[in-house]
């Protein structure tokens, strides 16, 4: 994307809302592919000397500024990697604006009055989450010509295809459900952000991500995300001979049952010889005290995400995952080093009652378009 600007002469003044790691990981990995450096960067004092890369390489500046809000979530882990992220993202000379956008029954009025300023102001706005009800809000006052949706893992991919067909935004584990209260309350701000990130004769729309875009609407930009910025700044790491098993909050996001989960961990991580399990930031600490000691596994809770904490190592030759944005990702972001990604399919067996009509459709879809990783058949579970 060019770095236009509202007024001639000067650069454009670009405001990315992210409310998780991911998020803000892709909007650093979206600014070094464009060229948003604001100052230059500085070291990076938590990595080790031994594995810091020069940035002799990086896109040239083009002056453009670019202001992250973090829009805070409450939840303690995502807090603290996002606090780590905030870190990288000033070390790279970047604005960051962290609000406690969910701290009380009247933070979103203030969160929305304090940015009302900077959204009406800016002339590019990034987002990580079109699906989330914050940045649908916060769209429907900024008069920025350009957009921006980077990933937010396997939603985007959804995103894409429902913007394709005209569809109102809701998340793929929640399709096919009967819209609540709160969705029709909120359904005309759904509706004007949806039609606000649909491209036209004076709005501009990109999206930049990792994952496979099939359906692609008109006049939308698609970006790949390659993950440059990531192996240049991270690694190699060190590998070890053990394989490492990536956890997934599909249980707590209610698609997948607890116990058949366990099970499939367990007889994967014996099938494999895993000896880490990776958890994902949702997890529930309940769920991984019971995997812990049912499984043997030691648990690792990264203070980053898994692309930076597999790039810094030390990380397993192999690395077994479920569908999750992870087997795109993490084949983009060790590309070089030799790891293997593996993927196990869900069965439908593991299914709850309550998941959706489209979840196994939707999962099996997020297996067969990842590209350089090994397909696993599903495990088989001792269970009646």
């Amino acid at each position: 994307m060019s770095p236009r600007a509202g007024q001639p002469g000067h650069p454009p003044r670009t405001l990315a809302f992210v409310e998780s790691p991911v998020q803000l990981l892709n909007v650093l990995e979206w600014a070094h592919l464009h060229g948003l450096r604001g100052e230059d960067p500085a070291p990076l004092p938590s990595v080790p000397a031994q594995v810091r890369r020069t940035v002799a390489e990086d896109p040239p500046r083009t002056g453009a500024e670019l202001t992250v809000v973090v829009l805070a979530p409450t939840d303690p882990m995502t807090r603290g990697q996002l606090r780590r992220m905030a870190d990288l993202a000033r070390d790279e000379g970047h604005r960051v604006r962290w609000e406690e956008a969910r701290g009380g029954t009247t933070a979103p009025f203030s969160t929305i009055g304090g940015l009302a300023g900077p959204l009406r102001r800016a002339d590019r706005i990034v987002m990580g989450d079109p699906f989330s009800r914050y940045v649908q809000l916060l769209l429907t006052i900024t008069r920025a010509r350009d957009l921006v949706v980077v990933d937010d893992g396997t939603a985007t991919m959804e995103f894409v295809a429902q913007l394709a067909r005209g569809e109102r935004l809701v998340r793929w584990h929640r399709k096919g459900g009967r819209p609540g209260a709160r969705d029709l309350l909120f359904a005309p701000v759904s509706s004007s952000a949806r039609r606000r990130l649909t491209p036209s004769a004076g709005r501009r729309v990109e999206v930049f991500s990792s994952m496979p875009v099939t359906e692609t609407p008109e006049g939308v930009t698609v970006t790949a995300n390659d993950f440059v910025w990531t192996r240049s700044r991270f690694g190699p790491p060190r590998i070890t001979k053990s394989a490492d098993l990536v956890g997934t909050s599909l249980v707590e996001t209610g698609v997948v049952d607890g116990d058949r989960y366990l099970e499939a961990v367990r007889n994967l991580a014996k099938t494999h010889g895993a000896t880490r399990y990776f958890a994902h930031r949702r997890e529930s600490a309940d769920k991984l005290h019971r995997l812990a000691a049912e499984t043997g596994l030691e648990i690792v809770r990264p203070d980053l995400p898994l692309e930076l904490t597999a790039r810094r190592g030390p990380i397993g030759r192999t690395i077994l995952s479920f569908p999750s944005t992870v087997v795109h990702t993490l084949p983009l972001a060790l590309r070089g080093t030799g790891v293997k990604v593996a993927v196990c399919d869900i069965d439908p067996a593991w299914l709850t009652d309550t998941a959706s009509p489209r979840a196994q459709g939707f999962l099996s879809g997020v297996t067969g378009t990842a590209r350089d990783v090994h397909r696993l058949e599903t495990v088989g579970l001792g269970l009646a």
